[in-house]
């Protein structure tokens, strides 16, 4: 039976404000609040909420048929927290129904798996315990910021202990093979990749409200149709949008909460089920391995990692940014590792791409005049993180000294993550005797 998974983005972007140079030293907060709150309160009103609301409604209608996963980030977490907790509540009833699943992904949306390992793993276990915390939830399967992958990412997931990851449908890597089908890691034959249907999931994402498109209107029944219609062998359908597919990309006017709506009538009608990419990754068996030997991502025609460290403006940012690495883990103010995590956010860097800027302007949401406003901006911001960093720790403490006391907070750090392990086994043996 051909299964659909549909998996949802959510994360909310920080907004630098306009930083003069003339500001470092003298201002430590570098967010647009304004921007910020108005984009969160529109996302909620138009997508989050309505959205959250019809995924209910659509399990409730279906017993349970219906299923849908979401990957959020600890960044919008944390905005909805603070500012909607309403939302938090809405993913919590979708969490109850036992019909959803949550996936891990880096806690900022960061490029840090490609920058520095120790810091990918430490937002990865920080988003996880989030989900565990607000959702009763452990991921099983891992998104990565920008669907970046390659193998060496593929072992460092699978030493973290997820059983699969998702990736995109790329043609260097594909070529003639299927993305309807489960392969795994070449090396690490336990890792489980899956597939996105880079098609069908912008068919929904960036197609459906375009008037032009040769397929427009998209409906229900045509969607299922075109799943119905391959192969037979073909039996896992990724499709992984972000959230504000639903309501703020294609307003509610296009039709596309009614499209949603009628995707489980259409779906029983044509033998299609839904499912969860941890029920996939259990039913199905990998068909082979399948090596992705240079990094991909889910963005611009290429998928590779262009769109964020391809020029000169971003390698630089990215590497002063980097660099702080080692002294920021030492540090334990909580400011500065919030602004630590919202300054690694892949818009910073993919505001630097110079391509945004070359078609007439169209900016593409970016609120930069170029690529050089953005790194200018970015990096006045960074100079003052920088200085706030060195206030810390001070450049006369040599590198390999901090290093000495990130090995020894590493070690003490996985002592008590081995001890925490020891002790929940116990009190799971206990319960088991009684």
């Amino acid at each position: 039976m051909k299964k659909l998974n549909f998996i949802f983005l959510v994360h909310e972007r920080p907004q630098l404000k306009h930083y003069p140079f003339s500001n470092i030293g003298d201002d430590h907060y570098y967010y647009d609040d304004y921007v910020a709150e108005n984009t969160l309160s529109n996302n909620c009103e138009n997508c989050y909420l309505p959205a959250n609301r019809l995924m209910l409604d659509m399990i409730k209608n279906t017993d349970g048929k219906f299923k849908v996963s979401f990957a959020i980030s600890g960044i919008a977490l944390e905005q909805f927290e603070q500012f909607a907790p309403e939302v938090i509540d809405s993913f919590v009833a979708l969490a109850k129904t036992g019909k959803v699943e949550f996936l891990a992904m880096p806690y900022s949306y960061s490029l840090a798996s490609v920058f520095d390992v120790e810091e990918f793993k430490k937002q990865v276990r920080r988003q996880t315990d989030k989900m565990e915390q607000l959702f009763g939830y452990k991921p099983e399967v891992f998104f990565n910021s920008a669907m970046i992958y390659f193998d060496e990412i593929g072992e460092k997931i699978y030493e973290m202990g997820f059983s699969a990851v998702i990736t995109e449908e790329a043609k260097q890597v594909m070529g003639w093979k299927s993305p309807h089908l489960i392969y795994n890691h070449p090396y690490t034959n336990k890792l489980k990749l899956l597939i996105r249907d880079s098609k069908l999931s912008d068919d929904i994402n960036y197609r459906f409200s375009q008037w032009n498109w040769n397929e427009y209107p998209l409906t229900a029944d045509k969607f299922m149709n075109w799943i119905r219609k391959t192969p037979e062998k073909e039996t896992v359908f990724n499709i992984m949008c972000g959230y504000e597919a639903l309501g703020i990309v294609n307003n509610k006017q296009s039709g596309i909460f009614d499209f949603f709506k009628a995707l489980p009538y259409f779906a029983i009608e044509n033998g299609i089920g839904f499912s969860t990419p941890t029920e996939s990754v259990n039913k199905n068996s990998s068909v082979g391995g399948l090596s992705v030997q240079y990094p991909i991502s889910w963005t611009n025609e290429d998928k590779n990692l262009t769109a964020y460290c391809g020029n000169e403006l971003q390698d630089e940012a990215l590497s002063k940014l980097y660099n702080l690495a080692h002294r920021v883990h030492l540090s334990k103010d909580r400011m500065l590792t919030a602004d630590w995590l919202r300054l690694q956010d892949t818009s910073h860097f993919y505001s630097m791409d110079t391509r945004l800027y070359i078609n007439n302007g169209d900016h593409r949401g970016v609120s930069y005049e170029s690529e050089y406003a953005a790194f200018m901006n970015y990096m006045n911001v960074l100079g003052d993180f920088i200085e706030r960093v060195k206030a810390h720790f001070p450049s006369s403490v040599e590198d390999e000294e901090l290093n000495s006391l990130l090995k020894t907070i590493r070690n003490q750090n996985e002592e008590i993550l081995r001890l925490k392990e020891e002790n929940q086994k116990l009190k799971s043996d206990r319960r088991k005797r009684k």
